[in-house]
């Protein structure tokens, strides 16, 4: 009788309406986060009033929806370009809104039924569906691309050549991943939150697989919060502070997840040309603009601006070891150290690999006339980004390992030196 009226009675607080407030919630905040974003980067100057619609491509990127650049310059000239990057500040904006609204019913109980969380979690889908279709048809503007007054002006004025570039949203393939962004959201959410309620058929997994779920989560906004306050630091003591605000609001978890790779020895392969640059810090944009593509790493940061970023590896370091100790004192006492190890490495891994997937960036645009092509940096650039996903893994699976050994001892001696107290 107990658990079923504990079941019915938070039931009733997650129907249609507290789903509408967790989607309008997390709209507003990556809606919130991209139109600062964009405005500290200069976007309101942007043509047109065109404004509105860039933030709605910002926010389908951000939950890893496709918008695709198009151009026309005339029968003389032609324009191409791609674009495939994630905002990530206003990504976690909007999963911290959502995976928090999604939680709220959920909390302070031990067992929810499966068609309970089902039920839930499709009034959030069905809600989230219709915002992102809205979204994806919002995100579309046309611009015209003034040629200057040099010899391009020029011809353009020659042959009656205006070029326009334009970017729309692919609507069906935004609404397929905006749906499986949500849902890894709300699996990630009800995985990483200790005191959620689980079906009664999957208890049994939350003790071996929430607490390294839940630090791990810990350790990507810890790195956030780091990378932040460096960048605060930037801004207060070095100038530039519109431009550092603009990374923030728009790709701080970009920096600060690509720095925690890096900092675990992983490699990233890349390439800036043109008006195109890397976000903070500077050293980023500078070992990539290379005629060919570069190798990004420790070594190359170290060999480019000196000793200090081998700080990027203490760092790290300290991270997994504190992770590791806080996912080894919240699971059972007698899980023995190798499956501590095993746990950290394979939630290591799998975080490493979320990052490598969301983190990589490639922009292209180009402009031609008359059969010459990129005509100028100010008409034309590239901007490359991807790990060595196997590499990565690897490292990541290796340092988890290492980790989880070292925070299972840590652990011990401290639950060791509790229980000596209390005697």
């Amino acid at each position: 009788m107990s658990a079923r009226i504990s079941s019915d009675r938070p039931a009733a607080r997650h129907g249609w309406p507290q789903a509408l407030v967790t989607v309008l919630g997390g709209l507003v905040a990556m809606g919130a986060v991209a139109a600062l974003g964009l405005w500290a980067a200069g976007a309101t100057d942007l043509p047109g009033g065109s404004f509105p619609a860039v933030v709605a491509a910002t926010v389908v990127t951000a939950v890893g929806g496709t918008v695709e650049l198009s151009g026309d310059a005339g029968a003389l000239a032609g324009t191409e370009g791609g674009l495939t990057v994630i905002p990530l500040s206003v990504t976690l904006a909007g999963a911290l809104v959502v995976g928090t609204g999604f939680l709220r019913p959920l909390r302070r109980r031990a067992v929810a039924g499966a068609p309970e969380l089902a039920g839930w979690a499709a009034r959030i889908a069905v809600l989230w569906l219709l915002a992102l279709l809205g979204l994806a048809l919002a995100a579309r503007h046309t611009f015209e691309i003034s040629l200057g007054d040099g010899p391009l002006g020029d011809l353009g004025e020659l042959f009656g050549l205006t070029p326009v570039v334009g970017f729309a949203a692919d609507v069906p393939l935004t609404v397929l991943i905006g749906l499986v962004w949500l849902a890894g959201v709300l699996v990630v959410a009800l995985l990483a939150s200790p005191g959620a309620a689980l079906p009664a058929g999957l208890l049994r997994f939350g003790p071996a697989v929430r607490p390294a779920a839940h630090t791990m989560v810990r350790l990507l906004l810890a790195a956030v919060v780091i990378c932040l306050v460096v960048a605060l630091f930037v801004a207060a003591t070095r100038g530039h502070a519109v431009e550092t605000f603009a990374v923030i609001l728009l790709g701080l978890p970009n920096v600060a997840w690509l720095a925690l790779t890096v900092g675990l020895g992983a490699t990233w392969d890349g390439r800036v040309e043109g008006p195109f640059g890397l976000p903070m810090p500077h050293v980023l944009d500078e070992v990539l603009r290379t005629p060919d593509v570069s190798a990004l790493n420790l070594g190359t940061l170290v060999e480019h601006d000196g000793g200090r970023w081998w700080w990027l590896l203490v760092a790290d370091a300290v991270l997994l070891l504190a992770a590791a100790f806080l996912t080894a004192s919240a699971s059972p006492a007698g899980v023995p150290a190798w499956q501590h190890a095993v746990r950290m490495a394979v939630a290591l891994a799998l975080t490493v690999l979320m990052i490598c997937l969301m983190a990589r960036i490639s922009a292209r645009i180009g402009l031609s006339v008359l059969g010459i092509g990129d005509l100028g940096d100010g008409f034309s650039g590239q901007v490359l980004l991807k790990p060595r996903l196997w590499t990565a893994l690897g490292l990541a699976l290796l340092w988890g390992l290492v980790a989880g050994f070292a925070g299972a001892w840590l652990a011990r001696a401290v639950r060791r030196r509790g229980r000596g107290a209390e005697r």
